[in-house]
C-alpha cells in the first residue's frame, strides 16, 4: 500500500478554482473521481490528518499512487466532467449500482426503414428507442397488443417480415388489422413513419391529443352516417383507453414528474424510481447502491440522480426515462442542488425543477416510493441470506477475519433497548447456519435498578450463560423465565456472541462470560456508526471488507436483535399503560398475580376477598395476603378489571 504523503502535491500548486480530480494507482488506473468547488481545499483535506479520515477514504488513499486534476469554469461544468469521467473510467472506489432484477422495456427500432415494436429486457441496441422500465412484463405486453390495434406498427420478427414480403402475403397480424402490413406495400414509408412517431409520443405520455382526435373523428363519422367508420374509430378509442388504464393514475393534476426515493442504511442504499407522465405511472425500477465513498446522504443522492439519467451517455441508447421530466422530486436535500438542477436542464433541453415534496399528493407518492425503496433493500438482503453459497462464504469469512477456531455455525446477538433509562429491556436472537432460528429468541426485562448500557449487557450475559438450576418452592420464582425448563437448543453455547455496541460493551460481556465460567465463547461488538467490529483486548477495530458476506451476515444479525428489542420494549410500554392495580402491591410478582387473577377472575373480586380467601391461592402466605388486602384497600380504585401479565423473561418472537 502506498503512503499518501509520497504523492501529496506541493504546497501552493493546487488551484483554488472549481474542478475535477482523479486518484490513480501505480499502474495509472483511475481508482476515484471527485469534484470540488475549490480543488485546493478539497485535496488538502485528503492529506491533512490520515488517522482522522473515514476508513473508506483511507483505503482509497493507500490504493492510489498519484493525483491529478482539471480546472473548469463553474460547478455545473465540474458536475458534467465528473459524470463523464466516472462513466469512462469506472473507478472502483466510486459508488457502485446494482439492479435487483431485470426490467422489461418497450422497444421501437426507429433506426430501421419500417420500425418494429417489441418487449425486451435490456436496453442495449443503438438506433432503438426504449420506453420504461415497467414493473411487469404482462402489463406492457397487453399494452402493446392494444396499441397495435390503434397505430398498426408491426410487432413481427424480422424473419417473419422478410418471408411475408417474399411471398406477397401479410402475416396473421396483417389479416386481422393489428398491423399496417408494410411488408406487402399496404402503406408507404412516410405514412408508416408518422404512425411510429405517433406511437412514440403516446408512450411518452402525450396521450390527450390522440384521444381528442379520435373522439372528434368518431363524432364526424356518425354525423355523416358513416357508421362502419364510426364503429372502427370507437374500437380504436377503446383500445387507447385500455392501454392508458394499464398505468395507474397517481397524480390527479396530470403532472409530469420523476420521483427518486432513497432508503438510507449504513452499508447500502435502497432506491425506488417512479416515472410519472400526465399523472400516470409509466415506469418504475429499483436500485441497490453500495456506499463505497465517504459521502453524506446528499452526496449519494446526487450520484443516484446522475445514474438515473446516465442511460444515453453510457450506452449510446436512447431511453425515454433517461430524459428528465419537468419536475424531479427527491426524498432529501441534494448536495450542490443548483448545479445539479442546471445539469438536468441541459439534458432535458428545457427547465427542470429539483425539489423535495413537502405535502399533498406528491408527498404521499414519495412516501409510497420510500416504502418500496426499503422493501427493495430488504429483498436484496433476503436474497443473499437465502443463497447457500453466500451463507457458507459468510461463515468461512467470519472464521478467518475473527481468527476463530471453527466457523460459527450458531451466532447469538444481544441488543439493549431503553427509553431515557426507563423500562430497559434486552433481546437475544439466534442464527444457525446463517439463518434466524426464531424459536430460540429470548427477551429480558432488566432487573438491576438504574442499570446503564454496560450493566444491562452484563446482566443479560449472566442470565443467558449462568448454569441453570431447578426451581424449588423455597426460591418462589416470579418470572416465566425462571420457571421455564432449560431447552437443549438453548443449553449449548454459540460459536460467536455478538453485542450491539463498541469496545465498552464487548468488555462488559467478556467480564460477565468469565464470571459465569463461559470465558471460552468468542465475543465481538458491531458498532453502528462505521460498522466496525470490536474484539476484546484490541485497541483498534477490525474493518471487514465492505462487500464481504461476513459483514452482511453480522449486520443482519444485529438488525434482527435491534428489531426484536424494540418490539419487546413497545410491548411492555403498552402493557404498562394498561397496567393492573396488582402491579402496585409490594412483593407480588407476575406469576403470583396471574395465579390470583386466574383464581378470582378479576381485580374487583380480589379486592372483595378476605385475607383467608387469598391464602387459598398457592404461593400466597399470611404475610403476603395481608399486604395485598392493605395495598388494594388504600390504593386507587381505577384501572381495568383484569390487567395483562407481562412475561418478562421469555418471548418466542
Amino acid at each position: 500500500m502506498a503512503d499518501p504523503s509520497t504523492y501529496r502535491p506541493a504546497p501552493g500548486t493546487i488551484p483554488t478554482e472549481p474542478g475535477v480530480y482523479r486518484f490513480r494507482d501505480e499502474h495509472g488506473r483511475v481508482v476515484y473521481v471527485g469534484k470540488a468547488r475549490s480543488l485546493r481545499s478539497r485535496l488538502n483535506s485528503y492529506f491533512a490528518d490520515f488517522a482522522s479520515l473515514h476508513p473508506r477514504t483511507q483505503s482509497m488513499l493507500q490504493a492510489a499512487a498519484s493525483v491529478d486534476w482539471v480546472v473548469v469554469a463553474n460547478e455545473v461544468e465540474a458536475l458534467a466532467l465528473e459524470f463523464t469521467w466516472i462513466k469512462e473510467f469506472d473507478p472502483r472506489f466510486n459508488v457502485k449500482y446494482r439492479d435487483d432484477k431485470s426490467y422489461p422495456y418497450l422497444a421501437v427500432t426507429v433506426g430501421e426503414k419500417f420500425p418494429r415494436a417489441s418487449v425486451v429486457r435490456e436496453p442495449k441496441r443503438k438506433g432503438t428507442r426504449y420506453f420504461g422500465p415497467y414493473a411487469h412484463a404482462w402489463a406492457i405486453r397487453e399494452t402493446l397488443d392494444e396499441l397495435s390495434k390503434v397505430f398498426g406498427v408491426r410487432t413481427c420478427r424480422d424473419g417473419v417480415y422478410r418471408r411475408a414480403a417474399q411471398m406477397g402475403r401479410p402475416c396473421l397480424l396483417g389479416y386481422i388489422d393489428k398491423c399496417a402490413a408494410p411488408c406487402v406495400g399496404r402503406i408507404d414509408e412516410q405514412d408508416y413513419r408518422e404512425r411510429v412517431d405517433d406511437m412514440c409520443r403516446f408512450l411518452s405520455g402525450n396521450t390527450r391529443p390522440f384521444v381528442r382526435a379520435l373522439e372528434e373523428s368518431m363524432r364526424a363519422a356518425a354525423e355523416r352516417q358513416d357508421y362502419e367508420e364510426a364503429a372502427r374509430l370507437r374500437d380504436r378509442l377503446g383500445a387507447l383507453r385500455r392501454a392508458m388504464e394499464r398505468n395507474a393514475v397517481v397524480l390527479s393534476d396530470g403532472t409530469d414528474a420523476d420521483l427518486l426515493a432513497v432508503h438510507d442504511d449504513p452499508l447500502e442504499l435502497g432506491v425506488q424510481i417512479f416515472h410519472v407522465r400526465d399523472g400516470r405511472l409509466t415506469g418504475e425500477r429499483s436500485l441497490i447502491v453500495e456506499k463505497a465513498e465517504d459521502l453524506p446522504f446528499g452526496g449519494y443522492l446526487e450520484r443516484i440522480v446522475q445514474q438515473v439519467y446516465a442511460g444515453r451517455d453510457r450506452t449510446g441508447v436512447e431511453i425515454d426515462s433517461a430524459r428528465p421530466a419537468r419536475e424531479v422530486l427527491v426524498s432529501g436535500e441534494v448536495a450542490d442542488a443548483s448545479a445539479l438542477e442546471q445539469w438536468l436542464s441541459d439534458r432535458r433541453g428545457g427547465p427542470v425543477e429539483l425539489r423535495v415534496p413537502q405535502r399533498g399528493d406528491k408527498r404521499a407518492l414519495m412516501d409510497t416510493a420510500l416504502t418500496n425503496a426499503a422493501d427493495a433493500l430488504s429483498r436484496h438482503r433476503l436474497k443473499r441470506s437465502n443463497d447457500l453459497t453466500a451463507r457458507s462464504e459468510a461463515l468461512s469469512e467470519l472464521q478467518e477475519y475473527l481468527d476463530l477456531a471453527e466457523a460459527p455455525l450458531r451466532i447469538e446477538c444481544i441488543d439493549i433497548s431503553t427509553l431515557q433509562g426507563t423500562d430497559t429491556v434486552a433481546s437475544l436472537v439466534v442464527f444457525e447456519d446463517g439463518l434466524p432460528r426464531k424459536s430460540d429468541y429470548r427477551t429480558f426485562a432488566i432487573r438491576t435498578p438504574g442499570a446503564d448500557d454496560l450493566a444491562s449487557v452484563r446482566e443479560v450475559v449472566e442470565r443467558r450463560f449462568a448454569p441453570r438450576q431447578e426451581a424449588t418452592p423455597s426460591t418462589q420464582p416470579d418470572t416465566q423465565e425462571e420457571i421455564a425448563p432449560a431447552r437443549s437448543t438453548f443449553a449449548y453455547p454459540p460459536g460467536l456472541l455478538v453485542i450491539d455496541g463498541g469496545a465498552p460493551q464487548v468488555a462488559a460481556a467478556r467480564l460477565a462470560l468469565t464470571e459465569v465460567g463461559a470465558g471460552d465463547i468468542p465475543v465481538v461488538g458491531l458498532a453502528k456508526r462505521l460498522e466496525e467490529v470490536w474484539a476484546p483486548d484490541c485497541a483498534d477495530p477490525i474493518i471487514l471488507p465492505r462487500t464481504s458476506e461476513a459483514l452482511y451476515l453480522l449486520q443482519r444479525v444485529r438488525d434482527e436483535a435491534h428489531r426484536t428489542a424494540i418490539a419487546f420494549h413497545r410491548k411492555r410500554r403498552a402493557a404498562r399503560s394498561r397496567g393492573s392495580a396488582l402491579d402496585s402491591v409490594p412483593g407480588l410478582g407476575k406469576v403470583k398475580a396471574k395465579a390470583l387473577l386466574k383464581h378470582f377472575g378479576s381485580v374487583k373480586a380480589i379486592k372483595a376477598a378476605s385475607q383467608q380467601e387469598l391464602q387459598a391461592v398457592p404461593g400466597i402466605g399470611p404475610a403476603l395476603a395481608g399486604t395485598i388486602v392493605e395495598a388494594l384497600a388504600s390504593g386507587p380504585s381505577g384501572g381495568p378489571e383484569q390487567g395483562p401479565v407481562v412475561e418478562a423473561g421469555v418471548d418466542h418472537g
